[in-house]
């Protein structure tokens, strides 16, 4: 048998190479999901349509969709790093589909890597459509793009960090109900839609620690009142990421 009988000669593929193939997996299935399009794409494109177009909620002074926006674009990053990604997981740890990964060769940190990578690509197709939904309803951001971007990418690090401890260590049917729960809860008192001046001060202090409020806050400081990177919101969101992500480091369970 001569030494060119196996071409190309076998084994595993480069890392680079199967995070890539794995990212583009995992957004394949995200986008072909009818309820986490639901979650991810309409109902943030519903709210932020309904509410600019109704005048429901007093959102102060200048125009509802000014306050709107940046809202509606934390909660999409919020349904897709947090809810849409514990939901996921859960159910392929269930499965028995995150064994198998497990077993193959791409390492367990490479898959992980992946589903970061498909969350950060959803998020970027979410954006681009709420930005474009948002200009059509008179929409006038301000700030440094930069600072936006700083915000969006702790504030999927704090959400992932979550959804990966809620998928790895509670049962997939558990991880359904509580993730749609907290994004049910978040939606209304994290500052997405109602101001959280609204609240009683009490309760105000409470909520703005939680990891929504200071992305839904800090990208409104920016987006609507133009200001610089808001360092006390940008420290919430490490803190949280901290937190999950080491927690569900410690913790995930892969069976």
């Amino acid at each position: 048998m001569s030494a060119g009988t196996f071409t190309p000669h076998p084994g595993a593929a480069p890392v680079s190479r199967m995070i890539l193939a794995q990212t583009a997996l995992e957004t394949r299935m995200l986008l072909r999901n009818g309820e986490q399009l639901l979650l991810t794409v309409i109902i943030p494109a519903l709210l932020l349509a309904l509410f600019s177009a109704v005048d429901i909620v007093d959102t102060g002074a200048g125009e509802p969709v000014d306050f709107l926006a940046p809202g509606v674009l934390a909660l999409a990053v919020m349904s897709t790093a947090f809810t849409g990604q514990a939901i996921a997981t859960g159910f392929d740890r269930r499965y028995g589909v995150l064994k198998r990964l497990g077993a193959s060769p791409l390492p367990r940190w490479a898959l992980m890597a992946a589903k970061t990578l498909s969350v950060l690509v959803t998020e970027l197709l979410q954006v681009a459509l709420l930005t474009a939904i948002a200009f059509a309803l008179g929409w006038s951001p301000h700030g440094d793009p930069l600072s936006v971007a700083a915000l969006i990418l702790l504030g999927t690090a704090a959400f992932s960090g979550l959804g990966l401890l809620m998928a790895g260590t509670l049962k997939a049917e558990m991880t359904l109900a509580a993730a749609n729960l907290v994004f049910l809860l978040l939606l209304v008192g994290g500052g997405v839609i109602v101001p959280l001046d609204k609240f009683p001060d009490a309760v105000r202090s409470v909520l703005e620690l939680l990891p929504i409020s200071a992305l839904s806050g800090g990208l409104r400081e920016v987006l609507q009142h133009g200001a610089a990177l808001p360092w006390g919101d940008a420290a919430v969101l490490a803190g949280w990421a901290v937190l999950g992500l080491g927690a569900a480091g410690r913790f995930f369970r892969w069976e």
